[in-house]
């Protein structure tokens, strides 16, 4: 890779990750494109280099998620972990990541609803939502053909209870922190669909 290649990379992940400390610290709609390119110390034009939006960098802060779970799954799996560890690890981390990055969860609960996407995000671009209930159900689907799981609850059923985890655990008033609450409920959910 040559310099100028290494220097858009390095551009792009410096956008990224002061976008990730704007969003955290101010909140996703009160962070501007300037606020981010001052933390990335760039100049605001170079932004549109980059990015179209600041929308499109909260999608790609998702995929970062997606992909590293995904990275994560097939290290296990060479391992030879079961779907139950396997769904343990995705959950605990995505869980930390979400905690860490709160101004994510509205695009992570959201899939293909756009009424719990964050404002400024047209319809047209719900399709390109990264997917993480896919990930869940590849895993469930992995679990029920090996007979870990049970078979009489359909994956898609199942997949879409996981995803409501990280929602059920936000919202919830229970003393527990957002992780442990989505270790709980996980531990909980793991422990309903086991095969008997």
């Amino acid at each position: 890779m040559g310099r100028r290649e290494r220097k858009k990379l390095l551009s792009r992940k410096a956008i990224l990750d002061a976008a990730a400390r704007a969003f955290s610290e101010k909140g996703f709609r009160e962070t501007s494109v300037a606020d981010i390119m001052n933390a990335a110390d760039l100049g605001i034009g170079t932004f549109y280099n980059y990015f179209e939006s600041k929308e499109e960098i909260l999608m790609c802060l998702l995929g970062q998620l997606v992909q590293e779970a995904r990275v994560e799954i097939d290290a296990l799996r060479t391992k030879g972990s079961t779907a139950s560890e396997l769904l343990t690890t995705v959950c605990s981390m995505t869980a930390r990541f979400l905690d860490e990055n709160r101004f994510v969860l509205p695009l992570f609960l959201s899939g293909s609803e756009h009424s719990a996407m964050p404002e400024g995000i047209a319809p047209s671009r719900q399709l390109e939502t990264p997917g993480f209930k896919s990930i869940f159900g590849q895993i469930l689907r992995q679990g029920q053909e090996t007979g870990e799981f049970r078979c009489d609850v359909p994956v898609d059923l199942l997949a879409e209870m996981f995803h409501s985890l990280y929602q059920a655990a936000a919202f919830s008033k229970l003393t527990f922190s957002f992780r442990e609450n989505v270790a709980l409920k996980t531990r909980i959910l793991l422990d309903g669909i086991r095969a008997k």
